[in-house]
């Protein structure tokens, strides 16, 4: 068995706080990942419907070196306004990078779209990811249906009505020698999720009964498929990835990378037209033991799958939609 960290959470990670704000009435909410002494930073969107804000500066040809906070927020496009509470958040707490007499807090984010649960007309704004850092801790995580995978649906090849509840779902691996590896997602995709380790379907649209749970790859490669017509809409996986390792930012961004490796595993199909899928990734230093690329790279796609998996089997029903621990299954 992989050992996981004592929280089996992002926050094992030294240097990381995770806090929600959730809004179950209305169906959305948002996360935020923070590290108030700075990350070094990545980035790969894999989606090509995304719903991102300062993304460019983490390329690893990019100058930037140094990030303070994630943002997963629901909301689609309105979401993206969850941030700018991070950022004046932490500018009062002095947290940022110096230019000058001033601190300027560098806060990435993504977002999905949880629109269709139960209202468009309420999302994450400046004040919902204020509260999320007000909230921010680094001791146990929260799964399910909470923060930015309050509204977050899994399963939607046959329509949003035969879809399974996503959520928030986290993980971690203790490499040894006081290298922790971490990952936190929000599941929101057309696909359905799988058990890494034997290819079962956890969920996946559910059948005429209700209950069964379809394939979803089976689905959607079927001559017979037909898409539906909103299949642009209510989709999307994001998450983040940290490690305590002092890493390079070529290697960080590696990580981003090898993260959709790990969606590709508990997410089939993933990264499909209409999904945004966008994983970032945060080294914050707090350990100079050298560490092996090619053992972090792995560690990491087992991290991404495993805080997938997470998610669905802790998610609660919302705004009709069941979750599988509510239908005897995954």
């Amino acid at each position: 068995m992989v050992k996981s960290g004592p929280k089996n959470a992002i926050t094992d990670v030294e240097g990381i706080e995770v806090g929600h704000y959730t809004d179950k009435e209305n169906g959305t909410g948002c996360t935020v990942i923070i590290c108030r002494k700075g990350a070094m930073p990545g980035v790969d969107v894999r989606g090509s419907f995304p719903g991102t804000r300062e993304t460019d500066m983490l390329s690893p040809i990019k100058w930037d070196t140094e990030i303070h906070a994630v943002v997963l927020s629901g909301g689609s496009v309105y979401g993206l306004d969850a941030a700018s509470g991070v950022v004046k958040y932490l500018a009062e707490h002095s947290t940022g990078l110096r230019v000058g007499r001033a601190r300027i807090p560098r806060v990435p984010a993504a977002v999905i779209f949880d629109l269709p649960m139960i209202t468009h007309k309420v999302r994450p704004g400046p004040d919902e990811g204020y509260k999320a850092c007000e909230a921010a801790s680094d001791g146990p995580v929260e799964e399910g249906t909470v923060g930015g995978g309050t509204g977050g649906t899994i399963g939607k090849l046959m329509g949003l009505e035969r879809a399974v509840k996503g959520g928030v779902g986290t993980a971690s691996v203790d490499m040894g020698d006081g290298v922790i590896v971490g990952a936190l997602i929000v599941t929101n995709p057309v696909g359905g999720a799988y058990d890494p380790n034997t290819g079962q379907v956890i969920a996946g649209p559910r059948g005429e009964d209700g209950v069964t749970m379809l394939d979803s790859l089976k689905l959607v490669t079927s001559p017979n498929f037909e898409p539906p017509k909103w299949m642009p809409q209510s989709n999307t996986t994001i998450g983040v990835v940290a490690t305590n390792a002092n890493l390079t930012k070529a290697d960080v961004s590696r990580m981003a990378s090898v993260a959709h490796d790990g969606l590709a595993l508990a997410v089939r199909p993933a990264h499909l037209t209409h999904d945004g899928d966008t994983i970032f990734s945060m080294a914050t230093g707090r350990t100079d033991v050298e560490v092996d690329m090619t053992r972090m790279c792995a560690a990491v796609v087992h991290v991404t799958a495993q805080a997938i998996v997470r998610s669905v089997r802790a998610a609660t029903g919302l705004g009709g939609i069941p979750a599988v621990s509510e239908l005897g299954k995954g």
